[in-house]
């Protein structure tokens, strides 16, 4: 299972609508919560997905809509019996309030949260589902984006299998150790596959546009953007270290995103989902998605 759980999509206040940020990227057996804002835990029950599903809590930056829920999911964690690390990534200029929140009332704290705090540019971490890597931000606070590569691989063809004489087992061998004797011939992996594009996802929340914007954007198959204004109000946008609808779609265009999730929407536009798709129309010509809260966007399947 690839897919993006929206549990939030809006900016400093959340409306009648619109819960405060959060989204769990559901990534195979990994489960990477970003910026739960206040309401994230109640949002992940509407939504059907349980704490235990969390492996990993990123933040981006320490601005309350993106942080608040950060102590009621770990307490959850704790209630429920969660018995895996829930590892935790945040900007390193922000520890003091990591360990507030991560302390912030008297409950039975069972769970692990290894702390990873962010100090530099580059991958984090590393395992099965990739690496993850972050980069700096352009806003008024230390910020970091993130984004989750998985590495390249090879796709078998089933008539070049067929034509060698492999199948069953010695597929799985042959995928394993990048050859196999057939006979009295040796075939190798590449003669009977194909390169296979690893799947990329990004994840770029407040922000002006800067380097780091379009290095996490950069071909990745689902980018989830802030676009907490429209385009009448760029200069608004430009103080407040923030984008519009227009600048998050020319990122997804220039860097050759297959689909564009905006989202982190301000409280100043009421009903504008439609504006908002026919800005980014305007710039972007993918798949484009203006998130409401509970939606799911599953990550897009492999051309």
């Amino acid at each position: 299972m690839r897919e993006l759980v929206v549990l939030g999509t809006a900016s400093q206040v959340p409306t009648r609508h619109r819960n405060h940020n959060g989204y769990l990227l559901r990534w195979d057996n990994e489960g990477l919560l970003f910026d739960p804002g206040e309401g994230t835990q109640r949002q992940m029950m509407l939504a059907g997905v349980p704490v235990s599903a969390v492996n990993r809590l990123c933040l981006t930056h320490f601005h309350g809509d993106h942080c608040l829920g950060v102590p009621g999911v770990i307490q959850r964690a704790a209630l429920d019996r969660v018995g895996h690390p829930i590892t935790a990534h945040f900007p390193v200029s922000g520890r003091e309030y990591f360990t507030r929140m991560r302390h912030l009332s008297v409950f039975h704290d069972t769970v692990d949260i290894p702390e990873e705090p962010i100090e530099a540019e580059g991958p984090i971490a590393v395992g099965a589902f990739g690496v993850l890597e972050v980069r700096a931000l352009d806003h008024p606070i230390d910020a970091y984006g993130y984004r989750l590569v998985e590495p390249d691989g090879r796709r078998f063809i089933p008539e070049l299998l067929s034509r060698f004489g492999i199948s069953g087992p010695d597929v799985g061998e042959l995928n394993r150790t990048g050859a196999i004797r057939v006979g009295e011939r040796i075939v190798d992996v590449a003669d009977v596959s194909e390169p296979r594009r690893g799947q990329r996802f990004a994840f770029v929340m407040d922000t002006r546009l800067c380097d780091g914007v379009y290095a996490l954007a950069d071909g990745v198959d689902l980018l989830v953007i802030e676009a907490t204004f429209l385009a009448g109000d760029e200069d608004l946008a430009q103080q407040y270290g923030h984008l519009t609808a227009r600048q998050a779609a020319s990122v997804a265009a220039d860097c050759g995103v297959r689909t564009l999730v905006l989202t982190h929407f301000s409280q100043r536009y009421q009903d504008a989902a439609a504006r908002y798709a026919d800005e980014a129309a305007a710039v972007f010509s993918g798949d484009i998605v203006v998130a409401e809260d509970l939606m799911r966007v599953p990550v897009p399947a492999r051309v």
